[in-house]
C-alpha cells in the first residue's frame, strides 16, 4: 500500500476542478490546493526539516492546518498536532518529548497575549523556528513568508508506506499524554476502512469540525481526499454555525462525537429540513445514550447510522452500521480486526469470558493494518497495554446473546461498591431516559463503608429532584446496588475537548452546581 502523499496526488489528477476544501470564503479546487500544498512542502524544506522530523502544530481546523497535514505527507515530515487549548506546560512537554524541529501556531483564544506567552514559554528564542498565522506575536516568521512565498514545481513524495505519517497525543486525562506514531500504511488502511464502514461514495462532503489533532478529524480529512470529496472546515464548534454550514454546503456525511449531536439537536433552530442533505451519520469517541440515539434517528433520518468504536492506537475495533436498531451496541469487529473480551485482571488474550453479558476488558489484534507499533518512548505504556500481539484497550465491555459488543466504560472508571462492580455507562443510560434529564454522568465517590458509592451528576432540562430520579431507577431493570446513592445537579458535565467525560473532575468536586435545586 503506497504512501499517503500519492493518495492526494491521485485525487488531484482524477478531479482537478472538484471543490476540495472550504474555509470561510476560501474555496479551493484540488488543483489549486495541490499548488498550496507543494508550496508548504517547499517551506518545510526551507526550514531545514527532513523526512522523519517532527513538525508541531497548534492550529484549529482551517485551510492552513489541512494544507500542512498534506504537505508533511509529501515531504516525509511527521506532523504532530497539539490541542489548541493546550497549556504552556502541556505544549512544552510535547515539544520536548517529540524533539520538535519547528512549531506553527495561531492566536487561538480571545486572550491572544496569553496564547503567545504559552508558545514563547514553550519554545524560547533560539530554540526552534516558530511560524505564526494571523500575526500572532513571538514568531520568528509568518506563514506567508515561509509557506506561500516559494515558486515550486511538482514534488515527488519522499515517504514510504513504512514511514511515520502523524504522531497524535492521547488526551492525557490520567497523566501526561502519550505519543502515538502512526505509519503511512496504517493511516491509509484506516481511511479505507472508514470509507467502507460508512459506505462513503465519490464526492462525499463532510463537516471538518472534529479537530485535526484527534484521530476522528484526521480520518475525515483523509477519507474526503481519497474520494475526491470536500472537507468543509469549522475551526471551532458552534451549533448554529454547524447547522448553517451543513445547509449551505449540502454536507452529506457527519462523523462526530455524541456531544456535538446533542448540541445540534438541542439548538432552537435545528430542524430536519436544515440537515436534509446528510445521508450518513457516524459517531465515535464515547458511547451514545439510548435517548440520544433515538433523537438523532428522528432528527436526521439518515440512510446509515454508524457507531464506530476505536482509538488513536488502532483506529477501528468494531462497527455497528445500524446504531438505532440496538442502542448501545458497538457491533462487531471491523474490516481489519478481531476483538476479544478478556477476563478482568488478565493479560492473556486467550483468557476470554465465556458467558454472554459477562464483563471483561476489550482487547484487539495489533497485526491489524490500522494499528500502531507502540507508544513513542514509553516502554511503561507499552508494557501496560501491549500483550502477546494484542492491544488491551483499557475499556470494559461484554457481548450479548447475538454476539454484539457493548462498551461499558474504562477499567479505571469501574466503581467497586461493597465488592460489586458498577459500570458508569449502564447507570447513565438509565438516567438519560428520564424526561427531565438533559445529560448525566456517574462516578464513584470514596465511602468509608462501601469503598465507593455511586454518585450521579445531572444536568436538568426541567425540575426533578433526587426522589423522582431514584424512583425512575427503581422502576428500571437497574439492580439495587447500582442505583445512585448521591446526586448533584450541575450546570454542565466536565468533558475533554473531544467530548469524553472527565470523571476525575467529578470525584474531585471540580464542577459548578445549579444555582437552585428543585
Amino acid at each position: 500500500m503506497p504512501d499517503l502523499g500519492r493518495a492526494f496526488l491521485a485525487a488531484a489528477a482524477r478531479t482537478p476542478s472538484a471543490c476540495a476544501i472550504v474555509d470561510g470564503n476560501r474555496r479551493l479546487t484540488y488543483a489549486d490546493w495541490l499548488d498550496r500544498i507543494h508550496r508548504a512542502a517547499a517551506g518545510l524544506d526551507a526550514l531545514g526539516l527532513r523526512p522523519g522530523d517532527h513538525l508541531v502544530t497548534v492550529l484549529r481546523n482551517r485551510l492552513e492546518a489541512a494544507t500542512l497535514h498534506w504537505a508533511c505527507q509529501l515531504a516525509g515530515v511527521v506532523i504532530t498536532p497539539v490541542n489548541w487549548r493546550a497549556t504552556r506546560d502541556e505544549l512544552g512537554y510535547v515539544l520536548r518529548d517529540a524533539d520538535a524541529r519547528a512549531l506553527v501556531y495561531e492566536p487561538v483564544s480571545a486572550e491572544a497575549s496569553e496564547a503567545a506567552a504559552t508558545v514563547a514559554a514553550a519554545a524560547p528564542d533560539n530554540a526552534i523556528p516558530r511560524i505564526a498565522l494571523d500575526r500572532a506575536p513571538h514568531a520568528a516568521a509568518s506563514w506567508e513568508d515561509v509557506f506561500e512565498a516559494r515558486a515550486v514545481g511538482g514534488l515527488t513524495p519522499r515517504a514510504t508506506a513504512d514511514d511515520v505519517s502523524v504522531m497524535l497525543y492521547t488526551s492525557g486525562t490520567t497523566g501526561r499524554g502519550k505519543g502515538v506514531p502512526r505509519r503511512h500504511r496504517a493511516e491509509r488502511a484506516a481511511a479505507t476502512a472508514h470509507i467502507a464502514h460508512h459506505l462513503y461514495t465519490f464526492g462525499e462532503s463532510t463537516l471538518g469540525v472534529m479537530p485535526l489533532y484527534h484521530t476522528m478529524g484526521v480520518r475525515s480529512l483523509l477519507a474526503a481526499a481519497a474520494l475526491s470529496g470536500c472537507f468543509v472546515c469549522q475551526p471551532r464548534f458552534d451549533a448554529e454555525e454547524a447547522l448553517r454550514l451543513i445547509e449551505a454546503e449540502r454536507i452529506t456525511a457527519l462523523y462526530l462525537v455524541p456531544t456535538l449531536y446533542y448540541d445540534l439537536l438541542g439548538h432552537p433552530r435545528f430542524s430536519p429540513e436544515r440537515v436534509a442533505s446528510v445521508r450518513r451519520i457516524g459517531f465515535a469517541g464515547m458511547p451514545m445514550t439510548d435517548a440520544l440515539v433515538r433523537r438523532v434517528e428522528e432528527g436526521f433520518r439518515p440512510e446509515l447510522f454508524v457507531n464506530h468504536y476505536g482509538s488513536s492506537e488502532v483506529f477501528t475495533f468494531t462497527v455497528d452500521q445500524h446504531a438505532a436498531r440496538k442502542p448501545g451496541s458497538a457491533g462487531r469487529a471491523g474490516l481489519h480486526q478481531e476483538v476479544r473480551v478478556v477476563r478482568l485482571g488478565s493479560i492473556d488474550p486467550d483468557d476470554t469470558v465465556a458467558a454472554s453479558g459477562e464483563e471483561g476488558q476489550i482487547a484487539v489484534r495489533l497485526d491489524s493494518g490500522e494499528a500502531f507499533d507502540g507508544y513513542w518512548r514509553r516502554p511503561d505504556a507499552d508494557a501496560k497495554a501491549l500483550h502477546h500481539g494484542w492491544y488491551f484497550t483499557g475499556d470494559t465491555g461484554y457481548r450479548d446473546a447475538d454476539g454484539d459488543l457493548f462498551v461499558t466504560g474504562r477499567v479505571d472508571d469501574m466503581i467497586v461498591s461493597g465488592g460489586e462492580n458498577v459500570t458508569p455507562v449502564e447507570v447513565e443510560n438509565v438516567l438519560s431516559r428520564h424526561p427531565a434529564v438533559a445529560e448525566a454522568a456517574v462516578a464513584g465517590l470514596p465511602d468509608e463503608r462501601w469503598g465507593q458509592r455511586v454518585a450521579a451528576f445531572v444536568v436538568r432540562r426541567e425540575p426533578a429532584g433526587e426522589d423522582a430520579l431514584d424512583a425512575h431507577c427503581r422502576a428500571s431493570a437497574l439492580p439495587a446496588f447500582k442505583r445512585p446513592r448521591a446526586y448533584a445537579f450541575v450546570r454542565e458535565i466536565p468533558k475533554s475537548p473531544v467530548g469524553k467525560i472527565l470523571r476525575r473532575r467529578l470525584v474531585a468536586g471540580d464542577y459548578d452546581l445549579e444555582e437552585t435545586d428543585a
